[in-house]
C-alpha cells in the first residue's frame, strides 16, 4: 500500500514538473526568409528578411552570406523590429549555392545561429568603379561593413533540430501517459 501510495505521489511530482518546464522548452525559432529556403533566384536581393516566432536582439556581427569561390556579400547595417531582422545587401559573386548565416538572441535570453541555404542562378559582378574624369560629385553613403567570411559550419544544437511544437507535443504525451497510469492505479485501489 504504501509503495503505491509512493509511486503515485512521484508520479504527481513528474507531471508538475514536466508541465512547468513545457514553456521553457518552447524556443523561439527562425519562421521565414527572404530569399526563402532552397529559393533560386535570378537575381540577387538588395535585402534581406528574417521573422522570428518571437521578439529578438541582434548580436554582434548578425548576419553574413558567403557562396562559391570565397564569395562574400557585403551587408549593411541590420535593423530590428520585434521579431524582424532586416538588412540592406550588396552582392558579387558567380552562379551557385549561397548560405546566409544569422545570430539572433530571443526574449528569454537564448541565442540562436542558424543558415539559410539559396541559389543564385546568374553571376554578379562588382560594381564597376567610377572614373575620375566621370564621377560627379555626389553626398556620401553610409559606410556599409562587410561581412567577414563565415567559419566552418557547426553542429547545430539540439534544441535548434526539434522545432518548439515537437517538446510541446511530447510533454502532453507524458502527460497523458501519466494521467492514464494514475487512472488506472486508482481503479486498481478500489
Amino acid at each position: 500500500m504504501r509503495f503505491k501510495r509512493f509511486g503515485a505521489s512521484l508520479l504527481v511530482v513528474g507531471l508538475a514538473l514536466a508541465i512547468a518546464a513545457a514553456p521553457a522548452m518552447a524556443h523561439s525559432e527562425l519562421k521565414s526568409s527572404d530569399p526563402a529556403r532552397g529559393a533560386s533566384l535570378a537575381t540577387p536581393p538588395t535585402q534581406i528578411k528574417l521573422i522570428f516566432s518571437g521578439p529578438v536582439t541582434l548580436a554582434a556581427d548578425p548576419i553574413q552570406i558567403t557562396g562559391p569561390e570565397n564569395a562574400s556579400w557585403t551587408i549593411g547595417r541590420a535593423e530590428v523590429a520585434g521579431s524582424v531582422v532586416t538588412a540592406p545587401v550588396q552582392a558579387v559573386g558567380p552562379a551557385g549555392e549561397y548560405t546566409l548565416r544569422y545570430k539572433v538572441t530571443f526574449e528569454d535570453t537564448h541565442a540562436a545561429s542558424g543558415s539559410v541555404k539559396f541559389n543564385l542562378s546568374a553571376p554578379v559582378a562588382p560594381p564597376a568603379p567610377l572614373s575620375s574624369s566621370s564621377a560627379a560629385p555626389t553626398s556620401q553613403a553610409a559606410p556599409v561593413s562587410s561581412a567577414t567570411p563565415a567559419p566552418q559550419a557547426q553542429e547545430p544544437a539540439v534544441d535548434e533540430l526539434l522545432p518548439g511544437w515537437v517538446w510541446i507535443l511530447l510533454v502532453v504525451a507524458v502527460v497523458l501517459a501519466g494521467l492514464v497510469a494514475a487512472l488506472r492505479l486508482i481503479r486498481r485501489k478500489n
